[in-house]
């Protein structure tokens, strides 16, 4: 299964020429650029780890691949996502944010059914890679 969230879901991966054209447009945009990893990649978690700090100022394209090549090598086998922060006043928000790297097997999602009371039923997700401890789910 392929997690799909944020721009760019339903698309292919990226390569690394694309994901430098995203962030040069984040840059050019006056954003700043954040890269982020988890392991827990399930759709309404937002909060993801940050890797160092999001770069505010900075203008080289270059030094955001390294960083995301950096955090690549160090987390192999989690999600990296690239975002956008457009901190200007009035927006204050995410502009764009995407997966740029994914480990080489998703485990995917179970639909689990939940009996309510008055007969209900409902439904949630679960990923399958919180059968595991954190740090130990791939």
């Amino acid at each position: 299964m392929r997690i799909t969230q944020g721009t760019f879901s339903y698309l292919p991966d990226l390569t690394d020429e694309e994901i430098a054209a995203q962030v040069q447009y984040i840059i050019d945009n006056g954003w700043a650029v954040m890269i982020e990893y988890t392991d827990n990649p399930h759709p309404r978690h937002t909060y993801w780890d940050m890797w160092g700090m999001p770069f505010f100022d900075i203008k080289d394209t270059a030094a955001v691949m390294h960083e995301f090549n950096e955090c690549r090598k160090a987390f192999p086998n989690r999600y990296i996502r690239i975002s956008g922060y457009n901190r200007q006043q009035g927006y204050q928000t995410t502009m764009i944010s995407f997966i740029g790297h994914r480990p080489k097997e998703e485990p995917g999602f179970e639909l689990e059914r939940i009996e309510w009371e008055d007969r209900q039923q409902k439904y949630r997700l679960r990923p399958y890679s919180t059968d595991k401890p954190k740090g130990q789910r791939y």
